[in-house]
């Protein structure tokens, strides 16, 4: 059984997992779905598209599925999907997407720090991290394992890849690929080796990402002549396949190109 403060104010149409704890003034709507084992603290708000898996941490002054904030939204029935063990901290803010059957996704084991906004229609992988203040605008697609550092903003329609670290203060409307460090100049500031170890990738095989992003960025040739490159110079492999298809895939172009 839930334990759910008399002085919250939960509707009766939403569905409450096992062993939850909410606090005093917290607000959750009609159409919302919480998981087992989730803590609520006071002054939050869980509105409705929501979808929240198990384990979750909502701190104060945080709002889930919050409307878009976009001027093509008129009041549509979308989402917000939260997957299990997320720690959202004081005041963040996750809006759900704009148009019908539109989903904005958070994975697993991510971190929001303080101050912290998700926009419309963006996916997020497992186990990121949002530092301070951190903005991230709409249908941005976020991989795996991406750390961003104090008061990043990443602007709409972007993607960062599996492993990269986005350093404080950096503002980029391209994409950022996997497994490096994007400076605070929307610069390329090497292999982002600490993360890359954690993902499991040996020093032989961060030798060739290092060899493909070398070709990337310090060659004097279009992005579709150093993907072309990789192929034909850099022993293959699944991390370097995954770059392969991040850079073909990119509409808006990368970072430093």
């Amino acid at each position: 059984m839930s334990e759910i403060s008399p002085r919250a104010e939960v509707s009766p149409k939403a569905k409450i997992g096992a062993n939850c704890k909410i606090f005093p003034f917290v607000y959750i709507e009609d159409d919302v779905v919480i998981g087992d084992n989730c803590i609520i603290f006071p002054f939050v708000s869980i509105c409705n598209g929501t979808r929240m898996g198990n384990n979750n941490k909502v701190h104060q002054g945080t709002v889930i599925s919050a409307l878009p904030q976009d001027f093509e939204f008129h009041g549509e029935k979308t989402e917000c999907i939260i997957g299990d063990n997320n720690i959202f901290r004081e005041n963040v803010v996750v809006n759900r997407a704009t148009h019908t059957g539109g989903q904005t996704v958070l994975g697993n084991d991510n971190v929001l720090m303080e101050g912290a906004h998700i926009s419309h229609d963006t996916k997020v992988g497992n186990r990121c991290v949002f530092g301070y203040g951190t903005k991230i605008a709409g249908d941005c697609m976020i991989e795996e394992g991406v750390i961003f550092s104090s008061s990043v903003i990443e602007n709409a329609k972007t993607r960062v890849g599996k492993g990269s670290m986005i350093q404080a203060g950096t503002s980029f409307s391209k994409d950022v690929p996997p497994y490096i460090i994007c400076t605070r100049k929307q610069e390329y500031g090497g292999v982002n080796m600490q993360v890359a170890r954690q993902h499991g990738i040996d020093e032989k095989v961060l030798k060739h990402i290092a060899n493909a992003y070398r070709l990337v960025f310090h060659g004097k040739t279009s992005l579709f002549d150093a993907v072309n490159q990789i192929e034909e110079q850099v022993p293959d492999g699944p991390f370097i396949r995954h770059i392969i298809e991040f850079l073909r895939a990119t509409e808006v172009g990368i970072i430093n190109k």
